[in-house]
């Protein structure tokens, strides 16, 4: 696609191939980045259990704050890989970039790992 800032790259918007772009990052980030890995798939296993109990809005905010936890792991590694990249050595401020960085991941996964917390205890005290 074509960068309108730099004027770089082919000219057209693609959709088709954004698409395709989207899905081969994510399956980069699931296959080679653990942490979102995992994340994931204990996502999908509560998801699972939502919609076997139908419960439509805690499927939602499940996929809400899934959404928001994993955008928040692949933007880290993102900036990691490009702190990386840019600076091989060891430098604090990188240091300090990184942690900022995973900062943001800690936030979201607080908030990912309250609301799955809630939502197995309730499917939980559903089954019992």
């Amino acid at each position: 696609m074509r960068n309108k800032f730099l004027g770089t790259g082919e000219p057209g918007y693609h959709p088709l191939k954004k698409l395709r772009t989207i899905y081969s990052g994510l399956r980069y980030a699931v296959i080679y980045d653990f942490s979102v890995a995992w994340k994931l798939v204990f996502s999908l296993l509560v998801l699972a259990a939502a919609v076997v109990a139908r419960d439509w809005i805690d499927l939602v905010l499940i996929i809400v704050v899934t959404a928001l936890v994993l955008f928040a792991e692949i933007m880290n590694s993102a900036i990691e890989a490009l702190c990386d990249f840019v600076e091989t050595r060891h430098n604090e401020k990188i240091g300090v970039i990184k942690d900022i960085a995973a900062a943001g991941v800690g936030i979201a996964m607080f908030a990912w790992l309250l609301v799955l917390g809630f939502e197995v205890e309730e499917m939980l005290r559903a089954l019992f």
